[in-house]
Order: structure tokens, then C-alpha cells, then sequence
């Protein structure tokens, strides 16, 4: 009986840290995505459109402003970009979600 409960301990404490590992890896990576992307902000459009082309999509926000949705897979992982556009053609915030 113990010794079932020493190893769902150790187990447990397995799979913690395993997630803590994914966690700090998944931040890091985000961390790098919003600094390497994020360098946008404040520029004008056509720097972006030389960095990642043509987006894959696009539409006009509830502000006015143009969003530019740049979309990819990485390792069968969606992943989507956003960049914000105001009418004076500059970027004014960055958003992803799912990069790796």
C-alpha cells in the first residue's frame, strides 16, 4: 500500500514538472515571437509587407483600422499573426497566438 502511493507520488511530481518545463519553454518562445514581430509597431506598412509578404487575410476593425492576418503551420500547429493598421499606414499593435 505504501509503496503504490510513493510511486503515484513520484509520478505526480513527474508530470508537474514536465508541465512546468512546457510552460517555460512556451514563454520563452513568445517572448521572442513579440519581440521579433513587435518591432513593427510604430513603423510603416511597407516593412512588413517586405518581412512576410502578403497576409492571408484581412479586414477592418470596430476602431477603423485595417488588420493585417498573416496564417502559417509549424509542426501541424496553426499559427496566426495580427497586425493592426491605422489610415495613416502605420502599425499600431501586434498580436499572435498558437506560434511556436
Amino acid at each position: 500500500m505504501k509503496f503504490k502511493n510513493l510511486i503515484i507520488l513520484i509520478s505526480i511530481f513527474f508530470v508537474l514538472t514536465g508541465c512546468q518545463t512546457i510552460k517555460k519553454k512556451s514563454d520563452s518562445i513568445a517572448e521572442k515571437e513579440n519581440q521579433k514581430y513587435g518591432k513593427f509597431v510604430g513603423n510603416n506598412i511597407d516593412e512588413l509587407n517586405i518581412e512576410l509578404g502578403k497576409p492571408t487575410d484581412s479586414f477592418l476593425n470596430e476602431t477603423g483600422n485595417n488588420v493585417f492576418v498573416y496564417k502559417s503551420k509549424k509542426y501541424g500547429i496553426s499559427c496566426e499573426r495580427k497586425f493592426e493598421v491605422n489610415q495613416k499606414n502605420i502599425i499600431v499593435s501586434f498580436s499572435s497566438s498558437g506560434c511556436i
